[in-house]
């Protein structure tokens, strides 16, 4: 017998899909467009099988997001594996549409240098990938001033050689569906935390990072914000509160800190971890705060487990939709009528992609699978190329 609860949770799959029904390809490997919503059903990565989905809110889509899969190094006989990047931009979608252009090709980099995968590799890449784009941020600054305040939240995984890498820098998540035997149960894990000033524990960061700064974290409106201007605190871009000189006027003074600072308030290092994958580890679920605002990670879990694996990542958008015109007491057929900019009142861009793994093809570290190199949400209404 089914509960209410769980049939609430993955009712998507028991009902008709009403998005993608009129979609058009946008070419081989591009996935499908259908107005707001992009996907990519189903494929193949080293080690399993996987589903991407898109949906845009805002005017211009700044979330980005990409999948690669094969080798990760510059040489075809380097390290194989399955590289998963969620770029939750804010304030305009430039670096995270820089973020999707340049930083696997730093991974690749690092990794051909250090002869394998590590932490430390994935460090350098981020590192690499804030300059270049603080250097972006230095030429156009007097003629695009604007581009001082865009920044991106960056999510990173990495499957190679059974290990499992996780670089997270802001408030994006990845959870994994882990089969607890005992119980015959798939859990949720959370395998990333956030960066975001509404949790004590990144508060008391920023205050033993700015002990001199009484306003380094601010509560306006019933909400903690960096400066009281932004709720991560870290990011890639945000120049004007990484670097002084971006501090001045041309940029807007509602961008402007008031009084000047020597140390970046907001930090570009990601938090990483490193664990083994083991035969019980089904799935991961990887996706910007879009869609963990309105699903719980077992929900996530639940729908995954339990609801057929094509188009699954679509369906999780699907769930997540019905939650929030569930909240503003609206049918998701009317929620679906609204068009990108005002649809930002009622959620945000979510990106979502699942990896489902395959523990013998982990194991085996198989590079006989199709090579992947495929780029949520090209051809959305709104979005662009950089």
């Amino acid at each position: 017998m089914v509960s209410t609860t769980l049939r609430r949770i993955v009712s998507p799959c028991w009902k008709p899909s009403v998005e993608g029904e009129n979609s058009s390809r946008g070419g081989v490997g591009n996935g499908r467009v259908d107005g707001l919503l992009w996907y990519e059903d189903s494929g193949e990565h080293v080690s399993g099988e996987f589903s991407m989905a898109v949906i845009q809110a805002n005017n211009l889509l700044e979330d980005h997001s990409q999948l690669e899969s094969g080798p990760i190094s510059s040489f075809k006989s380097g390290p194989h594996g399955t590289f998963v990047g969620i770029y939750d931009g804010h304030g305009g979608p430039e670096t995270a549409r820089f973020i999707n252009k340049h930083l696997f090709s730093h991974i690749k980099k690092f990794t051909t240098e250090n002869h394998g995968m590590s932490a430390d590799v994935i460090n350098k890449a981020f590192l690499a990938t804030e300059e270049d784009f603080l250097n972006l941020v230095r030429e156009q600054f007097e003629t695009k001033p604007q581009i001082a305040s865009v920044g991106s939240c960056c999510l990173v995984g990495i499957i190679c050689s059974g290990l499992l890498y996780i670089a997270n820098a802001g408030d994006s998540r990845v959870v994994l569906g882990r089969l607890e035997k005992a119980f015959k149960e798939v859990k949720a894990v959370q395998l990333s935390s956030e960066h975001n000033a509404s949790f004590e524990s990144v508060r008391e960061e920023l205050r033993s990072l700015h002990p001199d700064d009484p306003q380094i974290v601010v509560l306006r409106h019933k909400v903690w914000r960096v400066k009281g201007i932004i709720q991560i605190s870290r990011s890639i871009g945000d120049a004007y509160l990484k670097k002084p000189e971006f501090n001045r006027e041309p940029l807007l003074p509602k961008f402007r800190v008031p009084n000047s600072f020597e140390k970046p308030i907001l930090q570009a290092e990601p938090a990483i971890s490193v664990q083994k994958l083991r035969p019980e580890d089904q799935f991961l679920i990887f996706a910007s705060d879009g869609l963990w605002e309105h699903l719980s990670n077992q929900e996530a879990v639940n729908i995954v487990n339990t609801c057929p694996r094509n188009g699954i990542a679509r369906r999780l958008i699907k769930a997540a939709l019905c939650e929030a015109a569930k909240k503003r007491e609206m049918r998701y057929s009317d929620l679906k009528k609204i068009d990108r900019g005002v649809r930002r009142h009622f959620h945000d861009d979510i990106t979502v992609i699942v990896l489902f793994l395959d523990f013998h093809l982990i194991s085996n570290g198989s590079s006989c699978r199709p090579l992947v190199s495929i780029r949520g949400g090209a051809g959305v209404s709104g979005n662009s190329k950089y």
